[in-house]
């Protein structure tokens, strides 16, 4: 099933994916993006063009809060964009205020939600997931989706879970609730 059009009804908006890592942000976003024909950002590439580093090299060297402050710069570019956008943000990006302020004021704003057994499912490789990293998967995603629920929610105009959905019927999900938005 093809969803109504939403490149008229959103124009001039960005679509904001957001949610805990493995939620889907990365991959729906640039399926969504390229049924939108528009431009995909993922912050975190951002972040690491910006460093020269991957996210997990960031973490290393400088510590999360050096990555927290590229994070905040590459959210605020990507929010700004005069052309609309899909934007997948990091999963932390929320807990900043300046985030959430941008953010919030961007455009359609999707929660990607997903349990934390799914979450944990999807992240496998811990190697690229700093905050993972040493750590007990479920443990810790338990933890950050207690930390981070409430920001979700604040800035989402759309809450999505994505359990039982593939990639191909979340975006789908994403194409339909932002031409609901945008009615």
């Amino acid at each position: 099933m093809t969803p109504p059009s939403t490149g008229d009804a959103v124009a001039g908006r960005h679509v904001v994916l957001v949610g805990l890592m493995g939620a889907g942000k990365s991959t729906v976003g640039a399926l969504v993006a390229a049924r939108m024909a528009r431009p995909f950002v993922d912050t975190d590439e951002l972040v690491e063009v910006a460093a020269g580093k991957t996210v997990a090299e960031i973490f290393a060297d400088a510590g999360e809060a050096a990555f927290r402050e590229l994070e905040r710069v590459a959210v605020d570019d990507a929010c700004a964009s005069p052309e609309p956008l899909v934007i997948a943000c990091g999963g932390g990006a929320v807990l900043d205020p300046a985030n959430r302020r941008a953010i919030s004021g961007a455009g359609v704003v999707v929660w990607l939600r997903a349990s934390v057994a799914r979450l944990a499912e999807r992240v496998a490789d811990a190697a690229t997931r700093p905050l993972l990293a040493g750590r007990q998967p479920v443990e810790t995603l338990e933890r950050l989706q207690l930390l981070r629920a409430e920001s979700y929610e604040a800035v989402a105009d759309v809450i999505l879970d994505t359990d039982a959905l593939d990639a191909g019927a979340v975006a789908e999900r994403v194409l339909e609730e932002v031409a609901a938005c945008a009615a």
